[in-house]
């Protein structure tokens, strides 16, 4: 008999914030039996700890026993642990597998809101949460697949009014009316990414070569590409603090973001349009060395630029 849902939720150095998410998980798995047809969803957590030193194990261990944990001695990153709970996912009849960042809050019966659109939707592969910030503050949630704009605004001093436009890959605010129905969108964010389980053997796991960012772009450009459509659905509300391991390494994170961002392109896109992206990036880069605070931030400016001259 298949199973609902499998949550895999990949964690470094966030024990608070994983507590509180894993609360989340379990409080809205248990709201799920308030549905229409009273069926719970059946469901099973994976915790995958990228060598914690913060005491994330001992807390999983004692507070939510009936978590699958994964401890590893290493960080694998993000793709790299989302992949170890997948292969157990994939062993077992798990309908769809949630991948959730540790830094978030499940709200209500998210979790049941996004299983029920995919059931109703055949067509659909992968579906986001509406996100906000931890102050309730609106927070963009799906994307366009990056483009040259994106880099234009990204690193160039443009209008702040383009920051919030198409142009950068932003969906219209309106769209993410909590009683607006489900809109197709590029990609989500990767913080919430229900998916369904003949996708994710059909296209396979993420790309471990992403050790951070752009991973869920990668993942949903080939999700796209099999024919399935990508979604946010704005009933499903998700609180994401953001950016909670990645700020404890800001430098490395960087170049982490803008090497992703150059396998990306080059995986993905037509050589002109990579060409055109990484003379952008090495000029952006130039511009921003000049304006560091600091000689780290100058260092990665300039090993970005590096990597963006290779072809």
């Amino acid at each position: 008999m298949s199973q609902d849902l499998a949550v895999i939720i990949v964690s470094w150095n966030v024990r608070q914030l994983l507590e509180r998410c894993l609360t989340s998980v379990y409080e809205s798995l248990a709201r799920s039996a308030e549905a229409p047809d009273g069926r719970r969803l059946e469901c099973r957590v994976w915790v995958v700890d990228n060598k914690s030193s913060d005491g994330s194990l001992e807390m999983v261990r004692t507070s939510f026993p009936q978590a699958r944990l994964i401890a590893n001695r290493e960080n694998k990153g993000f793709a790299g642990g989302s992949n170890q709970a997948l292969a157990q996912v994939q062993e077992q009849s798990w309908r769809y597998v949630m991948l959730l960042n540790p830094d978030t809050v499940v709200c209500g019966r998210a979790l049941e809101t996004l299983v029920r659109f995919l059931e109703q939707k055949p067509g659909a592969g992968m579906a986001g949460a509406r996100l906000v910030y931890g102050d309730g503050g609106f927070q963009h949630s799906g994307f366009g697949f990056p483009g040259l704009a994106q880099i234009l605004v990204d690193l160039f001093p443009v209008p702040a009014r383009l920051h919030d436009t198409r142009l950068n890959g932003r969906y219209p605010r309106a769209w993410y009316d909590p009683d607006a129905p489900p809109f197709p969108i590029d990609h989500p964010l990767g913080a919430t990414m229900l998916v369904r389980r003949e996708v994710v053997d059909s296209v396979g796991p993420l790309d471990t070569r992403y050790f951070m960012y752009c991973e869920e772009i990668d993942w949903a450009t080939r999700i796209r590409a099999g024919g399935w459509g990508i979604y946010c659905v704005p009933a499903a509300k998700v609180v994401h603090y953001g950016g909670q391991s990645t700020s404890q390494v800001q430098a490395q994170s960087f170049v982490d973001k803008w090497r992703s961002r150059h396998r990306l392109y080059h995986r993905h896109y037509r050589p002109a349009k990579v060409r055109a992206a990484g003379w952008l990036v090495r000029l952006g880069m130039r511009l921003k060395g000049r304006q560091a605070a600091t000689e780290e931030l100058r260092r990665s400016y300039r090993e970005v630029a590096e990597i963006w001259s290779k072809s």
